[in-house]
């Protein structure tokens, strides 16, 4: 991760545009995230503070986010301090990754009173912090750490604001003139590599950055006055906030890279944005979001990956009777044979030998009999065998074919929660608790309406052409069996689960075929594969059979096609959530 002192700094600087809007409203949808709606000063947008462990950050968002139907205990803190404030400043700490939002607010009684929101993006130790700056007591955190935790400082309602450990740097934006740079550079342990120093030294500075003003300065980087001519003119931009916001691919280890300035020692592809922001949430916001949804469905997850393994268990029991009962006719045998010679039996003979007229190969067989049995009821003991296991031959087959549609079920829903938004997971959730695999979670207050409309991805393909998704079966059954016309052109993935795709219309050219194809196979369990097959025809030929699946369908008279998804094509269509 890149998120250094440079980058917070832009980000501070994006943020000086809400100064004196107005706090409008203040959701917590996850343990370590805050959504700020700011309204006012001439602006309007959503503030995303986020002390994930794992991508903390903070930047302006337009992403939809699925808050709990209870608010946690540090986000009703938050209503009561800081909803409806004016921000009235919004400052970085030392150029380190601490970011101070000062809010003055009006209580209950009429006062004014002033709090600081301290957002602490440092990995693991990440931290939103509510202060009174008057006292430096803290109000809450959203991260409690307690002396069993550290011992150098303590978030606790009621404890004295410390702030994170100083490093004993120097501030780069403090340097004034080579004679100061090369004081604070040259007191880093020398033969290690230029940017090693770097980091070294200067606050602020990630190995990322460190790296890129060590190539600019060429290949006598570790000379002080030829690095001073790469980190001066850097530092100007910087100072001047002239951000060139990017995002990197490495094409030699396929990473990705970003940065608020241009990464030219990265061979790969870049991608610039206008805005850090925007830069921030294009590079963080799938990765989170999975991380979330992840979190969120991990019970779901389970329980699927649990029923599917019953069913491959069923199977394979099955299979064993099935072998068994393929010995059906060895029992009939076994009894025309008693029947036939039965005047040589008698009650309380435990086997006997006969000529098998059936098999020339095996003139002799032994036949085991109960001594407690008449000769009859010896003969009628192997025959009713033989019927049990005829039986069992069609049972067992429909039962195996039972538990095959249970797994292409459960690998459905698998493939579905990989590719789901956070909105989508309760959708799955009902849908399991309908078909009676789970049951009913215990609710507070009236129960919530099923929605009969659920959102849909709608994308628009290059052509113009609208071009529907569907991410699990509710609203796949949603959008094949009522939204879609009997003329519109319906995409799946062939034999493999996947989302139902409908292009809408029937004017429509290659091009928006192609892309559609590409939406079917990248919300797939084949997302990663090339050459996916993928059929498509039109829905007056898909159809529901009775009693299937929720989202089975069969269809006819289609085409197929093969296609590779591209990704930077599928991003390029414009989509929204309707």
């Amino acid at each position: 991760m890149a998120l250094d002192g440079i980058v917070t700094r832009a980000i501070t600087h994006d943020l000086q545009r809400c100064i004196g809007a107005r706090i409008h409203k203040i959701h917590q949808p996850t343990e370590h995230e805050l959504v700020l709606s700011i309204r006012g000063a001439g602006m309007q947008g959503k503030l995303l503070l986020s002390a994930n462990p794992t991508y903390p950050r903070v930047h302006w968002t337009t992403a939809s986010y699925l808050n709990p139907m209870e608010a946690p205990m540090f986000c009703m803190l938050l209503r009561k301090y800081c909803e409806s404030g004016i921000i009235e400043s919004v400052r970085q700490i030392d150029n380190e990754r601490v970011i101070h939002i000062a809010v003055k607010h009006r209580d209950e009684l009429g006062d004014i009173s002033v709090k600081t929101i301290i957002i602490e993006i440092m990995g693991r130790h990440s931290n939103i912090i509510l202060v009174d700056p008057a006292t430096q007591s803290i109000h809450d955190g959203i991260h409690h750490v307690t002396p069993s935790i550290s011992s150098y400082r303590i978030v606790m309602p009621g404890s004295q604001y410390t702030p994170p450990p100083d490093q004993g740097k120097t501030d780069p934006f403090a340097i004034d003139g080579e004679g100061q740079f090369r004081e604070a550079y040259d007191n880093t342990g020398e033969g290690s590599a230029a940017s090693k120093r770097l980091v070294e030294a200067f606050s602020g500075l990630s190995p990322l950055i460190a790296k890129e003003i060590a190539y600019r300065a060429g290949t006598e980087a570790e000379d002080a006055g030829v690095l001073w001519r790469s980190f001066e003119p850097f530092i100007g931009e910087m100072r001047a906030h002239r951000y060139s916001p990017v995002i990197k691919s490495d094409e030699a280890s396929g990473k990705m890279f970003f940065s608020v300035t241009e990464l030219t020692h990265i061979n790969g592809e870049a991608a610039s944005y206008p805005a850090v922001s925007e830069c921030l949430e294009a590079f963080f916001g799938d990765k989170a979001e999975r991380d979330t949804v992840k979190q969120r469905a991990a019970d779901l997850i389970r329980f699927v990956q649990n029923e599917k393994a019953k069913n491959t268990t069923k199977i394979a029991k099955l299979e064993e009777t099935l072998v068994e009962a393929k010995d059906a006719e060895k029992y009939r045998v076994l009894g025309e044979l008693l029947t036939a010679y039965m005047h040589q039996m008698k009650r309380g003979d435990s086997s006997i030998e006969l000529v098998n007229f059936y098999d020339e190969e095996q003139a002799i067989v032994t036949i085991d009999l109960d001594p407690q049995l008449t000769p009859s009821d010896n003969a009628q003991r192997y025959f009713r065998r033989y019927t049990k296991h005829k039986n069992s031959l069609s049972i067992v087959a429909e039962q195996m074919d039972i538990a095959r549609k249970e797994i292409e079920y459960f690998e459905s829903l698998l493939q579905q929660l990989d590719n789901a938004a956070i909105t989508d997971i309760e959708e799955i959730r009902d849908e399991l608790v309908e078909q009676g695999y789970m049951k009913e979670r215990g609710r507070r207050g009236p129960k919530k309406k099923k929605s009969l409309k659920p959102t849909l991805l709608r994308y628009t393909s290059s052509e113009g052409v609208e071009v529907y998704v569907g991410k699990n079966n509710t609203q796949n059954e949603y959008l094949t069996n009522r939204l879609a016309s009997p003329s519109d052109t319906w995409l799946h993935t062939k034999d493999i689960p996947g989302s139902h795709v409908v292009i809408r219309g029937g004017d429509f050219g290659n091009a928006t075929l192609e892309e559609a194809a590409m939406l079917a196979a990248h919300y797939s369990q084949a997302r990663d594969s090339s050459m996916i097959p993928v059929d498509y025809t039109f829905i007056r030929h898909v159809r529901k059979p009775n009693g299937a699946k929720p989202g089975f369908v069969i269809y006819d008279n289609q085409k197929t096609l093969f296609i590779t998804p591209d990704e930077q094509r599928i991003k390029s269509l414009a989509s929204i959530s309707s």
